[in-house]
């Protein structure tokens, strides 16, 4: 929108070298979603190139299977935060009053010396093998460490065959997805079958887990997600079709009549994306007479930087200025229920025969 302020979103352009995927938790925002009828997405295959790995095999975990957790990374401390962004921009510095202020969010947010959305991360692993009791499970991470190609090798030398790649993000896009899978892909190189989802967001038990955090409510729910550039919908990209099925099947599982669907964390880069933007969400719900709002973050999966800086300090500030009611939903993070979501997704592919 011409005029709009929108000071906290640090342009794309700016920290992302060509796309911004919504699984990200750490710049500014975007806009994005569809809906669209696909069950879980699994396919195996043998890449074709080999090459060395770096760890050593142990005795302790199953010779046969293993997982590499993915995510998109967070810098660990503040002074992380530049190392971090360059990563992302593929070595390309940042501008220095955008680094500042990416740096001052962080600050605020309580993360000086340990990332909270890495530890979550690591319970996340540790439960989920737990869970799984014989298949190991190893995390990567697509710009900050340990690295995707790490986990893959990791896994290569606990003497895995089949490596099942599960991304911590439940909704499929070319601009997200896809990259997890081509560097695991790569990293694997031949030397074990890839079994890997690319996504999940009609799983009945995370929309399960998702209703029960909705039902009940008295407040109007909106469901958000990561926004992305218009354009993918020219391409027929399903991100936007899958975030709109999702919201819809939670909103029937927890009977709600009273719920909206927008985007958050939109970033300047000078081409449309995809609304409505969460601010001017609110105050169209204010102008249509509704006190209260319930956030349920449907594209998220843990407490990212969208989610305690977007949500609950912009929009939540927002919220405040036009009188609304605004709370948020609790994240799944490392909930025993979440955890035994990814489990059977794990499983379920672990069923599927090679097509390899």
């Amino acid at each position: 929108m011409p005029g709009r302020r929108r000071s906290s979103h640090v342009p794309v352009s700016d920290v992302v070298p060509s796309a911004w995927a919504p699984d990200g938790p750490y710049v500014a925002p975007a806009r994005g979603a569809t809906w669209q009828d696909a069950p879980l997405h699994v396919r195996c295959q043998t890449p074709s190139r080999k090459r060395d790995y770096l760890s050593t095999p142990s005795a302790s975990v199953s010779s046969m299977k293993a997982v590499v957790l993915m995510a998109y990374g967070s810098p660990e401390r503040l002074a992380d935060v530049p190392a971090y962004y360059s990563d992302i921009r593929g070595g390309r510095p940042i501008r220095l009053a955008l680094l500042d202020d990416l740096v001052e969010r962080y600050r605020r947010l309580g993360i000086d010396q340990g990332s909270p959305l890495n530890a979550i991360t690591e319970e996340t692993r540790a439960a989920l093998e737990a869970e799984l009791e014989a298949v190991p499970v190893f995390t990567g991470m697509k710009h900050w460490t340990p690295r995707i190609a790490e986990a893959a090798d990791a896994a290569v030398a606990a003497g895995a065959a089949t490596v099942v790649g599960l991304v911590l993000a439940p909704h499929y896009s070319a601009m997200s997805i896809a990259g997890y899978r081509t560097q695991l892909e790569e990293a694997l190189s031949g030397r074990a079958q890839l079994a890997f989802i690319d996504s999940w967001h009609d799983e009945p038990g995370f929309v399960d887990l998702l209703a029960d955090r909705v039902r009940g409510s008295e407040a109007h729910v909106v469901f958000t997600a990561h926004s992305l550039p218009a354009r993918i919908l020219e391409a027929k990209d399903p991100y936007k079709d899958q975030l709109l099925e999702t919201s819809r099947l939670i909103a029937e599982r927890a009977g709600l009549d009273d719920w909206s669907f927008s985007f958050q964390s939109e970033s300047q880069t000078g081409e449309p994306w995809l609304g409505p933007d969460i601010l001017d969400h609110l105050e169209e719900l204010q102008g249509r007479g509704i006190t209260d709002v319930l956030v349920c973050p449907v594209g998220f999966v843990a407490d990212h930087l969208e989610i305690r800086w977007d949500l609950d300090h912009e929009a939540a500030g927002k919220a405040r200025e036009l009188g609304l009611g605004f709370r948020r939903i609790e994240m799944p993070n490392a909930d025993p229920a979440f955890i035994g979501v990814l489990a059977g997704l794990v499983r379920r592919v672990l069923a599927v025969p090679s097509e390899a």
